[in-house]
């Protein structure tokens, strides 16, 4: 039985949101990798990824946060996360993920970050 996986994108005020649902892991990260590449290569650095509806990320869903951090951070952009479920959150902290990414509650938070508010 395979874990259930789903990715949503969507733009707003300027900024893309990346929705996850289900398990990120090994098998579902190159998708997640590729929705972030291709932000990217639409000139899209403005990213926020919503995880309320993410239930596990294994090493391989952290480490795509990690190889698109420094592009997007060397070109103006910033990619923000918002949404973690409490256990989902412990492991970013276990990670030190809140010492390189911006972690929010709200989405709207997140995005309203982009707009300096």
């Amino acid at each position: 039985m395979s874990n259930p996986f789903a990715i949503n994108t969507s733009v707003q005020d300027g900024v893309t949101v990346i929705t996850l649902e289900g398990f990120v892991d090994a098998h579902t990260a190159p998708h997640f990798e590729n929705a972030i590449q291709a932000e990217i290569g639409a000139g899209r650095n403005k990213i926020v990824v919503d995880c309320r509806k993410l239930s596990y990320i294994s090493s391989a869903g952290l480490g795509v946060f990690m190889s698109f951090i420094e592009e997007v951070r060397d070109v103006g952009g910033d990619i923000k996360i918002c949404g973690l479920v409490p256990k989902v959150r412990h492991t970013f902290e276990i990670l030190g993920f809140q010492d390189i990414f911006e972690m929010h509650d709200e989405q709207s938070t997140a995005v309203d970050r982009f707009q300096g508010n």
